[in-house]
């Protein structure tokens, strides 16, 4: 109990400073600040910082829970009710593009990489494949396309050893944050980037720039909170599956922001970005500085993998001309999820978080299929 009011604690300092410091971003020298690190990063960093210095895990910590059976829900339901279908149709394909791109990169990089880096010696596609290592890379193809879900399940279908698996979860776990990390630097860098590329493909409003009060009544946006929760409530109740929970609830927040005309949109993206400031700052409580013992050979293999996959996907946005900032949010949505592609959204465009949250949902319900391919690619080339 006395750790819960702790993670509890610690959650509500770093939403509080996060708020105040996305209100003080014109300020010089947080200006200065939040060039290198956006505000809502600290949601992530902050709770692992103060859990090091204090020597405390909050890792297992039953707050976890609430954040998969009723925050992210929410924030789902919420984000997803401000996305315009007819604005959507505007964005059109081409981040879809880019974004399968990279899942296919994740799952078909290895079968490049492997004889590319055995010219180079160090017996790396010996490790591989003659100590069977390729069946905790699997399960990572797994991991960073469709979630924890699909990880679990290519760990059986591949026959994946229990200590092998334990090392595959350590990496991944270091890695996916490390990735985190550099995907908000990315996101925030797009203009620069779009400018030196010669892009001109400028951010699309999903939103109206309607103050939150204009038009809409105390009763109007109290019947918005109410039926966003009534209808996570339902969910809970309901369904157990978690996916099922996630595109009912995707579908359902695309029917309320595009058919009830009370709807309060401005309202719905502010509440989605807390919640979403929220489930950052839970996750932050996970992070742990001191898991960094994993295999070198494997730890080689993986930072660059996961560098290409980027790399491919920017060509291909090169090639369609398409915004930078789509990069960074479809990498997160391939390998940091449902969790963080929002939130990695929310520190260039908070309007595009919908779209964050659909790429997140291609990628959990693709992911166990790419996984079934690249094990069937191992075991015909190997």
């Amino acid at each position: 109990m006395q750790l819960e009011l702790i993670g509890i604690l610690v959650v509500a300092i770093t939403l509080a400073f996060v708020i105040w410091l996305e209100h003080n971003n014109k300020r010089k020298v947080f200006s200065l600040v939040l060039q290198w690190i956006p505000a809502i990063l600290f949601a992530y960093i902050l709770p692992a910082t103060i859990t090091h210095l204090f020597n405390i895990d909050l890792s297992h910590i039953q707050l976890h829970d609430l954040s998969k059976t009723v925050l992210m829900p929410v924030a789902i339901v919420l984000v997803m009710s401000a996305l315009s279908i007819k604005q959507l149709r505007l964005v059109g394909l081409r981040p879809i593009v880019v974004f399968v791109s990279g899942s296919a990169a994740v799952a078909l990089l290895p079968f490049l990489l492997l004889p590319l880096l055995d010219l180079f010696g160090g017996g790396l596609k010996g490790a591989i494949i003659g100590e069977e290592q390729w069946r905790g890379l699997v399960t990572i193809v797994g991991s960073w396309i469709g979630g924890s879900t699909s990880q679990l399940i290519l760990k059986e279908l591949a026959h994946c050893p229990e200590g092998l698996f334990l090392v595959i979860l350590v990496m991944d776990n270091v890695l996916v944050n490390l990735w985190t990390i550099l995907m908000f630097q990315k996101i925030k860098r797009s203009e620069s980037i779009n400018r030196m590329l010669d892009i001109q493909d400028p951010p699309i409003d999903v939103i109206s720039d309607i103050p939150l009060s204009s038009d809409h009544t105390t009763n109007q946006n109290f019947l918005t909170i109410g039926l966003a929760t009534t209808a996570v409530v339902l969910t809970a109740m309901l369904l157990e599956d978690f996916l099922v929970v996630v595109v009912l609830l995707s579908l359902l927040g695309l029917l309320f922001g595009n058919v009830l005309k009370f709807w309060n949109h401005g309202l719905v993206i502010k509440l989605g970005g807390y919640f979403i400031i929220l489930i950052m700052a839970l996750l932050g409580l996970k992070l742990d500085f001191h898991t960094l013992h994993i295999p070198f050979t494997l730890l080689i293999f993986s930072i660059i993998w996961l560098l290409l996959h980027y790399v491919v996907m920017m060509i291909l946005a090169y090639l369609l001309r398409l915004n930078m900032a789509w990069v960074p949010i479809a990498s997160m949505a391939n390998v940091g999820g449902i969790s963080t592609a929002p939130a990695v959204t929310k520190a260039y465009n908070e309007e595009w978080m919908p779209h964050a949250i659909l790429l997140a949902i291609l990628s959990m319900v693709t992911g166990t299929y790419w996984g079934m391919l690249s094990i069937y690619l191992f075991e015909l080339l190997y």
